[in-house]
């Protein structure tokens, strides 16, 4: 069965002529039909075209032309990501006469390096929620367990490459949304630096002001896959004013350290959580690399200013954009716009602030981490595991409940702070679901926090899948 090969493995497949393109996506195609209905995890399926561009594909290998990163390896791109001629719905009704002109450039990225679209996956409405819901394609559902959610608001993604639709793909994140569907699937996802993969063509636009937070970035079902997939999609592109010309680079593993951050402060993780992390640590040191508590000192405001940034500045613009059409508006776009408009308007004074503290914050941590000669920080995803849709609040250790947002406190300072961090799947709860740990690396860092997940995911071994219906 082929489309349970790794990406990597299906790139060196096709270049050894063991499997065609063409084998390769009608495994696919076949494999969408069979878990999609149970799933929902696509908003388009292009099945015509995938197999044009197989056959294209395999001929190009049998005449012995040089070959991209990824030729031949059925991929998929979240609804976010413009395709040209297709629309970009984001799950809002708002935008279903819209048709993309030109293609974003990860999408491009992806099809220069040899890549086949299988389809666009399904997110929440305007990407602002933690579940992946909307009017338009409806609910995406968890490959492990239909009554829980597969994340959001890469949810789609996550589902399709977890449930092998898909061999890996691209998501955004601008508050966990690459990294918390990929710990809710089992699978892994990279949020790098804002910058290190393009995020021209994405919508909402992620580019100046609004890539202060959210990235592009790659999802698949290994690290070892995000890296082939980085590889392929980063790089300078003018268009995006937070890129950068920052080649790729190996990484510097050697004699490394890893900071160890059990919880955000005083938000605790659920037992099952914890216990995954201890776990993350064991084979950490059993593989040389040097873990070792790491509390920093000074990111207690993190997650508020995030939320002031992601949410609090962002929601009078989107009520705006709505007046009139509130009813056509999905509570997975509004949820959130709703909480913060209970709050007072942002000042001028108080947005000011906000950024020279973000700036502080950011600086004071990277002088304890280089004090420390730590190169990452070990940590939870989320205070909880996939949980069933729209549940709100979530059991932790010692008997205390957390809701939503607390939950989150473990991936949202990285996007503040505009520092890479990386999910990767490491343990199970007793009610068979996945949990991850995540690596927050320094700016610009990516190839480091990649090398310490691929090192730490052969010292945990073969990971499960989800189980077929």
């Amino acid at each position: 069965m082929p489309f349970r090969s790794s990406l990597l493995v299906m790139a060196q497949m096709v270049r050894d002529r063991r499997v065609s393109p063409v084998e390769l996506v009608d495994a696919h195609l076949r494999r969408i039909e069979m878990q999609n209905p149970r799933l929902n995890a696509f908003v388009c399926v292009l099945a015509d075209q995938a197999r044009e561009a197989a056959k294209r594909s395999e001929a190009a290998v049998m005449r012995g032309e040089t070959l991209g990163l990824l030729h031949g390896v059925p991929v998929t791109v979240k609804d976010s990501f413009d395709m040209a001629g297709l629309p970009t719905f984001c799950g809002s009704k708002s935008r279903v006469d819209h048709v993309a002109a030109a293609s974003s450039t990860a999408a491009a990225r992806f099809l220069n390096a040899g890549a086949i679209i299988l389809g666009k996956t399904n997110a929440p409405e305007f990407l602002n929620m933690y579940e992946t819901d909307n009017f338009l394609t409806g609910r995406t559902n968890n490959p492990w367990d239909v009554s829980k959610t597969a994340g959001g608001s890469s949810g789609g993604e996550s589902a399709a490459i977890a449930s092998f639709c898909s061999a890996g793909g691209i998501g955004s994140d601008g508050g966990g949304s690459i990294r918390v569907p990929a710990h809710f699937c089992g699978i892994a996802g990279l949020k790098p630096t804002p910058g290190r993969v393009p995020a021209t063509g994405h919508y909402p636009v992620i580019s100046h002001p609004g890539g202060l937070l959210g990235v592009a970035g790659p999802m698949a079902r290994s690290a070892q896959d995000l890296r082939l997939l980085f590889a392929a999609l980063a790089g300078h592109d003018p268009e995006d004013p937070f890129s950068a010309p920052v080649p790729l680079r190996p990484p510097l593993t050697a004699g490394v350290k890893i900071g160890v951050w059990e919880q955000f402060y005083d938000v605790p993780v659920g037992p099952e959580i914890a216990a995954t992390l201890r776990n993350a640590v064991t084979c950490a040191n059993e593989t040389g690399l040097g873990a070792h508590e790491f509390v920093p000192v000074g990111l207690e405001r993190a997650h508020d200013l995030w939320w002031l940034f992601f949410e609090r500045l962002y929601a009078p613009l989107t009520q705006a954009m709505l007046a009139g059409r509130e009813a056509s508006a999905h509570w997975s776009g509004t949820e959130l716009m709703y909480r913060a408009l209970a709050q007072r308007p942002v000042s001028t004074l108080e947005l000011l602030g906000a950024l020279g503290a973000r700036d502080r914050i950011r600086g004071a941590l990277l002088r304890q981490m280089e004090a420390a000669g730590i190169a990452a920080i070990l940590m939870p995803v989320c205070g909880t595991a996939a949980f069933p849709h729209q549940q709100r609040h979530f059991p932790a250790d010692g008997g205390e409940t957390i809701e939503l947002l607390e939950a989150m406190t473990p991936v949202t300072p990285w996007n503040l702070l505009g520092m890479p961090g990386l999910v990767i799947p490491f343990g199970m709860t007793s009610d068979g679901l996945p949990v991850g740990v995540q690596i927050v690396g320094r700016p610009w860092d990516e190839e480091t926090i990649l090398d310490i997940a691929i090192r730490l995911e052969q010292a945990r071994g073969p990971f499960p899948s989800p189980p077929d219906s």
